[in-house]
C-alpha cells in the first residue's frame, strides 16, 4: 500500500499509485487529489480543516491523535511519502515516526518505506528550513535508532528549483524515478535470469533495514570503469549517498549481450568491503545494458543538518536587516540649549539671567 501524507506527499502518492491512500488535514485540499482512499485527520480548531496546518507541524500531530488507531493499522509493510517542510505532513510523518520508536520489534515484512521530499534550503522559506531540521533531529533520528523503520529515501528539492520545474513536472519525475527502483522484483520475477537472484522476498528484506537509501540507474558500458559511472551518474533528485553499508543491484543485458560483465560491478562493492545482492535478466527492450543499483548508508550526512542550519541562520539575518531597513530614519536636529533658554524665558515673561544662572550651577551649560 502506498500513503501520502500533506499536500505534496498526497499528489506524489496518488502519481506513483491509483489506489493509494492520502491524508491531510485540510478537507479542500484533499478533495483535490484523485486517489483510493482518503482520510481526514480532524483539527480542533475554528476554521481549522479548510485553512490546513499552515507550515505548523504541531497542528499535524495533534490531528495525529484523531486517525492514529487507523494509520498504525495501514503501514505496516506499506510505502510512506511525505515532505518534511511543511505542517500537515511533517507533523502527522513525525508522530508516525515516534509511535514506530517505542514500538516493539516489528518484522521486516511489516516495516515501513519512508519516502521523503526535502526542501531546497537555498530558496524556500525559512519555516520549511527549520520544520525539517527539528524532524531530522529528532523524530527520523529517533526512528532510526530503534530499527523499527524501513529504508528512507530523501529527495531534495534542488533541482526543482534550480531547473526551474513545475510542480507537476517535478513529481513525476520522483514517481518515475521511484517506479525503476520498486521495479527489481518484478523484473527478476518475469525476465529470464542469467544470474544472481532477487526476488520480493529479498527486496523485502533489503528494502525493511533502517537506512538512507540512495538508488540510480544508467546505461551500463562494460569497458569503462563502473567506479567513475556510478560517480557522475548519481541520481540528481536524491541527496548524494555516503560510503555503503549494503547494497543491491540489477542489471539488464540486451539478448545476445554479456552477462558477465556483472563482475566489474562486484570489483566495485568488493573495494567498498561490501557484498551486493544482486541480479542480472535478458531484457528485449533495450539494445545497452543498464543498470539499477542502490546504496544503504547509515545515518544522514552531517553536512545536510549544517546546511539547513546555516541557511536558516541565514534567512534570520535576512529578516533583521529588512526590518531595520524599514525602519524611519529621523532627521538630526541640531539644537543650540542656550537659544532655546532665551526662547522660553521670552515666552514665559522672565529674565534670560536668571534661567542662564540656573543652568549653568546645573552644569548644562
Amino acid at each position: 500500500m502506498t500513503i501520502g501524507i500533506g499536500g505534496a506527499g498526497s499528489k506524489i502518492a496518488a502519481r506513483l499509485d491509483p489506489n493509494a491512500t492520502i491524508v491531510n488535514v485540510s478537507e479542500s485540499e484533499l478533495n483535490k487529489v484523485q486517489a483510493g482512499q482518503r482520510i481526514l485527520a480532524v483539527i480542533h480548531a475554528a476554521r481549522g480543516q479548510f485553512r490546513g496546518s499552515r507550515k505548523t507541524p504541531q497542528i499535524g500531530r495533534d490531528a495525529y491523535l484523531s486517525i492514529k488507531r487507523e494509520l498504525l493499522t495501514l503501514i505496516p509493510g506499506s510505502t510512506v511519502i511525505s515532505s518534511t517542510g511543511g505542517g500537515t505532513g511533517n507533523g502527522i510523518t513525525a508522530a508516525i515516526l515516534a509511535d514506530l520508536a517505542t514500538a516493539d520489534h516489528i518484522p521486516p515484512q511489516e516495516k515501513t518505506l519512508f519516502i521523503l521530499v526535502l526542501p531546497y534550503a537555498k530558496l524556500e522559506p525559512a519555516e520549511y528550513i527549520k520544520n525539517t531540521i527539528d524532524f531530522l533531529q529528532t523524530a527520523l533520528s529517533d526512528a532510526i535508532d530503534s530499527g523499527n523503520t524501513g529504508n528512507i529515501v530523501l529527495f531534495s528539492n534542488l533541482m526543482k528549483f534550480e531547473s526551474r520545474l513545475s510542480e507537476e513536472s517535478y513529481n513525476q519525475m520522483l514517481v518515475d524515478s521511484l517506479r525503476v527502483f520498486l521495479a527489481i522484483p518484478e523484473k527478476n520475477d518475469t525476465l529470464k535470469l542469467l544470474d544472481g537472484h532477487i526476488d520480493f522476498e529479498d527486496f523485502v528484506l533489503y528494502t525493511s533495514k533502517s537506512y538512507f537509501n540512495h538508488f540510480t540507474y544508467f546505461d551500463f558500458d562494460p569497458e569503462v570503469s563502473f567506479a567513475k559511472q556510478f560517480e557522475v551518474n548519481h541520481n540528481p533528485l536524491l541527496l548524494p549517498p555516503e560510503a555503503p553499508i549494503e547494497a543491491l543491484f540489477l542489471l539488464e543485458v540486451p539478448p545476445g549481450g554479456d552477462p558477465t560483465s556483472f563482475y566489474h560491478i562486484l570489483e566495485f562493492f568488493a573495494m567498498k568491503n561490501v557484498a551486493p545482492v544482486y541480479s542480472v535478466v535478458e531484457q528485449p527492450a533495450i539494445k545497452k545494458p543498464f543498470v539499477t543499483v542502490s546504496l544503504l548508508y547509515s545515518r544522514k550526512p552531517a553536512e545536510l543538518l549544517d546546511d539547513f542550519n546555516r541557511v536558516s541562520e541565514e534567512h534570520a539575518k535576512a529578516k533583521v536587516r529588512k526590518s531595520l531597513e524599514q525602519q524611519v530614519s529621523l532627521p538630526k536636529l541640531e539644537v543650540s540649549l542656550e537659544t532655546e533658554v532665551k526662547r522660553v524665558a521670552k515666552q514665559r515673561g522672565g529674565t534670560e539671567s536668571d534661567i542662564l544662572v540656573v543652568l549653568r550651577r546645573l552644569g548644562k551649560l
